[in-house]
């Protein structure tokens, strides 16, 4: 897991090739106009989902972790909380391959909060509750570059 400001994400340069292209995608890039919906950015290697939620309470919110990509979640307006687990310390409950999709069940070990301009990296080992509200629910913009594990 990085998290970081968006202005220091070249200090991650050199993970992955592909990390490291999605990183010029988001330097030279502005998401603030981008609407909701699906990008191509490098075929399925790096694609981009804008979404805009109501955040949930955490009994509502689901607890997911991916095999083959790395997310990159930067919020465009809004606020949201992140719980965040080591995939070692939950269990998974269902994969779902085409979809590179974990069901996971368990406790979360921390929690990391997203403003505008905030970037959370999290890597196949960190499982995630995403869309928690923080205090009470609010609605969120936010961007997540999927980003294939090389």
């Amino acid at each position: 897991m990085i998290y970081t400001e968006r202005t220091n994400l070249n200090h991650y340069r050199g993970l992955s090739s592909y990390l490291d292209q999605a990183i010029d995608y988001l330097c030279n890039h502005t998401l603030g106009n981008s609407h909701t919906g699906h990008y191509e950015i490098a075929g399925e290697q790096i694609y981009m989902n804008v979404f805009e939620y109501e955040t949930l309470s955490e009994e509502n919110a689901f607890f997911e972790a991916h095999k083959k990509y790395t997310d990159i979640h930067i919020i465009v307006s809004g606020e949201e909380n992140v719980g965040i687990s080591d995939f070692s310390k939950v269990s998974v409950k269902r994969y779902e391959e085409e979809q590179d999709f974990y069901e996971i069940e368990g406790p979360v070990e921390q929690y990391i909060k997203l403003v505008p301009e905030k970037v959370l990296i999290l890597f196949p080992e960190d499982a995630h509750k995403v869309k928690l509200a923080v205090g009470r629910p609010s609605i969120v913009k936010k961007v997540v570059l999927k980003v294939y594990v090389d």
